[in-house]
């Protein structure tokens, strides 16, 4: 059993105060996971040619501004650095892999938890309420976000192993159930170059979604083909750089709720959670039907 939120501002207005109203909708979910909590959040898109990086260190004392120079220093460019408790966020002019290789090859102790032009994804072990208090939720502005609360059932209980799970560039899935062949998928990806971090099955979903869009598919083209290939009970939300899709599996036993209003559109795994914005009490409300892929974004 796990909690999924997700805020879209339609309303440039409600950019603004993203943070305080996905905290509040990630803690009205804590019930539905103690074990720990995450979000992803869409804001401030890093200059062309340059990449966003969500890096996670176990040490909290470790050294961010100190890395910045260094990269600054060997990479040619301006690396700059904002941190919040255990993550930092790196833009740097460059390319991905380039960067990837040479924090690998100088830094192995940090995780790369996303990487893109716009995501930030932070996440950490303990009760929704201490994530958003140690990150700083609230303050942080931004377009679009998800979030994530866990009851760990099939895997370990660390920070590597919460949700939001990203395997691709700005993209990112949070997930409530469970996948019961993403062990022989997790070996097909792999063998198609499809790398992974934990033995999480939610990343599997999230890897086999970033394997279908190499392939050339688009993202709903890609969830169509989710519901084919993976076996297993889920709720899905997952988040682009434009907005955010929705999705059920055939059977839709675990729960979601989707509501819209002229400002912004939200899901959560119970209307509790969506109870807490403005003007919820006037939004269109339903239930999203097994296997239809619901999206929302902007050109």
């Amino acid at each position: 059993m796990c909690g999924i939120v997700g805020f879209f501002t339609k309303n440039p207005e409600f950019e603004s105060r993203l943070g305080e109203h996905l905290s509040s909708m990630l803690i009205e979910m804590s019930d539905r996971g103690p074990d720990s909590a995450g979000v992803a959040i869409y804001r401030d898109p890093a200059p062309k040619e340059s990449v966003k990086l969500a890096l996670f260190s176990a040490d909290d004392a470790f050294p961010w501004k100190p890395l910045a120079k260094e990269m600054t220093k060997s990479l040619g460019h301006k690396a700059d650095v904002e941190v919040r408790a255990s993550h930092a966020i790196i833009v740097v002019h460059g390319d991905l892999d380039g960067v990837r290789a040479w924090l690998g090859e100088h830094h192995p102790e940090l995780r790369v938890m996303s990487a893109g032009s716009t995501i930030e994804i932070y996440k950490e072990k303990g009760l929704p309420k201490d994530v958003v208090r140690r990150f700083a939720l609230r303050e942080i502005t931004g377009t679009h976000a998800l979030g994530h609360t866990r009851m760990a059932t099939e895997s370990a209980v660390t920070t590597q192993h919460s949700h939001p799970f990203s395997t691709g560039l700005d993209l990112c899935l949070v997930h409530n159930g469970s996948l019961s062949n993403h062990n022989r998928l997790r070996r097909r990806l792999e063998r198609d170059g499809v790398e992974f971090q934990t033995d999480n099955d939610t990343e599997v979903a999230a890897g086999y979604l970033t394997w279908r869009l190499r392939q050339g598919a688009s993202l709903d083209e890609a969830l169509e083909a989710a519901i084919r290939d993976l076996d297993g009970f889920y709720t899905f939300a997952i988040g682009t750089k434009n907005g955010f899709a929705v999705l059920r599996d055939p059977i839709a036993c675990k729960h979601a709720v989707l509501a819209e209003t002229d400002d912004w559109v939200a899901m959560a795994t119970e209307y509790r959670s969506i109870a807490t914005l403005p003007g919820a009490d006037k939004a269109r409300i339903w239930e999203p039907v097994p296997a239809r892929i619901y999206s929302w974004g902007r050109a």
